[in-house]
């Protein structure tokens, strides 16, 4: 699906995910109907996702971790998938340089879900990952992820 300009108008609108149809409609210049329905096409067509994120900062026991995959296929797709079924993973971005695979991870600094169970119990489910660095998210601005743990 190709976005028109009326639905990146849309898109850009909700950056609160909370914004009234009908405010959205007077800020564009098009109707509360038309909104919602094209909303409802973005929805559905997988284009548009509206969740609650969080800022990890202000979530004690929440560990954010980056982490570069090299992979000894070139099935990335398909590994991409994998990772993605993983407890904890967030996204799975399938990237050019030195990696193949870009990870986002959620983990639990006080339980099960830490980072060394995740090495342990989850990443050793996926075969033919060749090398892995990990980066720890210390500080991050303007940065949010859903609530996951």
């Amino acid at each position: 699906m190709k976005l028109d300009e009326t639905n990146k108008a849309i898109i850009k609108e909700l950056s609160n995910g909370r914004k009234a149809f009908s405010a959205i409609a007077e800020n564009i210049g098009i109707t509360e109907n038309t909104v919602r329905s094209r909303v409802n096409k973005l929805l559905e067509d997988g284009v548009l996702q509206i969740s609650g994120l969080v800022d990890p900062q202000y979530v004690p026991e929440m560990q954010v971790v980056i982490m570069g995959i090299k992979l000894s296929t070139l099935n990335l797709e398909e590994k991409a998938k994998e990772f993605l079924a993983l407890k904890g993973v967030i996204s799975v971005v399938v990237v050019t340089g030195r990696y193949d695979l870009i990870i986002h991870l959620a983990t639990d600094t006080t339980g099960d879900n830490s980072l060394l169970n995740f090495f342990k119990n989850e990443l050793s489910k996926v075969k033919g990952v060749s090398d892995v660095e990990t980066f720890v998210v210390y500080q991050s601005h303007n940065y949010r992820i859903p609530y996951i743990i």
